[in-house]
């Protein structure tokens, strides 16, 4: 109750709990001690007298340790809030995945191998906690790598012209398409408001497909399709592309690459969470990426999709992130990033050096991508375990499906997707050669008897792949080589433990000019070829060639007349 007239106020703090304030007597001025301001009266500093308890007086020392306790706990509820955890959809998991959380509530999850012990799983958890800002649930969680340690420019030639594009028609169903996209991008800070620029490119929309599958038509036929499930926003970049100088950093060698991979107990799968947003463009080169759409023009921050050096830029970031872990303990293509190790505990180590150099250098993970301790996984398109490299048996069951094909374009398409898988198919080459004379331009496309074979023998050779491994440095290799009428064919192998383990199969068609040539001629191109073809995996090997044709073994031992086996002899000479 104020009192206007008297000047009090009086307090009803509860049952025999009354506070009154004289302003003219009792308010002091405000004092400053050590930095705090006190504004306290006499009424006020005997009612806290006698409601404060009795501290316990504490060391400097249990004082710092309490505190410095409560500030950790503080900070780890803070990261893993269950008030701050985002909404996420649980989606149906592949055998051998589960999912495991490292908030409580069931949230902050992440996808683990069902079949971990409990120790294991709990010493993983205990580990991923320690990581929050290297695990992404949302854009919002992207911070972006320094500019410092990488940034995208887009420079251009000396005489390119600037291109202003008009936007294009949209109907209702992709404008609200372009609308999400826009808010979400504008949200999240990848993107600007721009009102002018010399560079504008127009937005579309294209289909988003799944995988391929097989489904038949109205006449009952079985037609390779693959069903659109939304559409997403694009930008051509064509007419900024064509004026930029183009970046050529390397890309890793597949193979080699899964090579290193193989014959691991232990991996943890991981994927950038929209990588490429992750890399900030130099703000000299943003307006070139400006485009237009039915709702402004903008620009982006962020490196976006459809720029040509976009790949170079990202895949040399990664190899700066991870210089000093690549070929020990993590591999890098792009976006996924492969951590393995030789048992759980070193497996575990390793991904927390990988998380925490993701956490120095703000490169966020998505969770939904990422599979810790995993027994295998696939990689690239294949199957990476303990026994080595397989196909993806999944692209394998699809093919299988496919029905005959019809169209030259139907054979182009099935010989694509089964050369993929080459490495594991012995004498692809000669077993693919009655479909690949359909390709010629003069051909008129007569798909026979013997088409139909080929097609069927290549079919079983994927169901029938062999597991290949990686090479053992420490033992020589072996070469197996033959030739036929048109084609030569090696298999690169090892023998460990009495035992011959295909590390690479390799065939070729032979031309017009060297289906000519004599069995010996044909023999020694076989070999030729097939030292050509493993170069990189036999130089400073010991390596046992053998191949069916005796009269080889005597190729240096005699003065060669012809030209051909001269040739052949220097060559073969040359890549001892």
């Amino acid at each position: 109750m104020i009192d206007v007239c008297e000047g009090t106020i009086e307090l009803n703090l509860g049952k025999d709990l009354k506070m009154k304030f004289d302003i003219k007597d009792t308010m002091r001025k405000p004092t400053i001690e050590e930095g705090y301001v006190s504004s306290e009266t006499d009424e006020y500093k005997k009612l806290l007298d006698t409601f404060r308890p009795v501290p316990n007086i504490l060391s400097i020392e249990d004082w710092t340790g309490q505190f410095a306790k409560s500030w950790h706990k503080e900070q780890a509820q803070g990261d893993w809030s269950e008030l701050k955890a985002p909404k996420v959809d649980l989606k149906p998991l592949p055998e051998g995945l589960r999912y495991a959380f490292l908030g409580e509530n069931s949230t902050y999850p992440v996808i683990v191998n069902s079949d971990l012990e409990p120790e294991q799983l709990s010493a993983l958890l205990v580990e991923l906690r320690k990581y929050r800002k290297a695990i992404g649930y949302t854009l919002d969680d992207i911070k972006g790598i320094s500019p410092d340690l990488c940034i995208h420019r887009i420079h251009l030639e000396d005489e390119s012209k600037s291109s202003i594009e008009p936007q294009r028609r949209l109907n209702p169903n992709l404008k609200e398409v372009v609308k999400k996209e826009i808010l979400k991008l504008l949200d999240a800070g990848i993107i600007y408001p721009i009102s002018d620029s010399t560079w504008i490119s127009p937005v579309h929309c294209v289909p988003k497909k799944g995988g391929i599958t097989v489904i038949k038509n109205d006449k009952e036929e079985l037609i390779p399709t693959r069903t659109i499930v939304g559409h997403r926003m694009c930008i051509d970049y064509r007419k900024l592309n064509s004026a930029s100088r183009k970046d050529h950093f390397p890309l890793p060698f597949i193979d080699q690459m899964l090579e290193r991979l193989a014959n691991h107990p232990f991996y943890c799968f991981l994927d950038g969470y929209s990588g490429f947003f992750q890399i900030p463009i130099h703000p000299n080169d943003q307006e070139k990426t400006t485009f237009t759409c039915p709702y402004g023009t903008f620009a982006y921050r962020r490196m976006p999709f459809g720029l040509c050096n976009a790949p170079a830029t990202f895949q040399r970031c990664m190899t700066s992130i991870f210089s000093d872990l690549i070929e020990e303990m993590v591999e890098v293509f792009m976006d996924d990033f492969s951590v393995y190790g030789a048992s759980f505990s070193s497996c575990l180590s390793n991904l927390c050096r990988v998380l925490q150099r993701c956490e120095e250098t703000n490169l966020v993970l998505n969770w939904e991508k990422c599979h810790f301790m995993v027994r295998e996984g696939i990689v690239l398109g294949h199957k990476i375990s303990e026994k080595g490299i397989e196909l993806d048996r999944a692209k394998v069951d699809v093919m299988l499906q496919l029905p005959v094909p019809k169209t030259v374009k139907d054979i182009r398409s099935f010989l694509g997707h089964a050369g993929f898988y080459r490495r594991f198919i012995k004498d692809f080459s000669k077993i693919a050669r009655p479909l690949t004379r359909l390709l010629c331009k003069e051909t008129d496309f007569e798909f026979d008897e013997e088409c139909h074979k080929s097609w069927t023998l290549l079919k079983d050779a994927l169901v029938s792949a062999p597991i290949v491994q990686a090479p053992n440095w420490d033992h020589p290799f072996e070469i197996m080589c033959d030739a036929s009428d048109y084609a030569v064919g090696a298999v690169l192998g090892q023998k460990i433990d009495k035992k011959l383990n295909v590390i690479y199969y390799a065939s070729k068609t032979m031309d017009d000019a060297q289906c000519k040539y004599a069995t010996t001629e044909k023999e020694l191109l076989a070999i030729v070829f097939a030292f050509e073809k493993f170069r990189s995996y036999i130089v400073g090997s010991k390596v046992i060639v053998h191949t069916d044709h005796a009269a080889l073994r005597h190729i240096f031992a005699k003065k060669i007349q012809s030209q051909d086996f001269s040739d052949g002899s220097f060559c073969f000479k040359s890549l001892i």
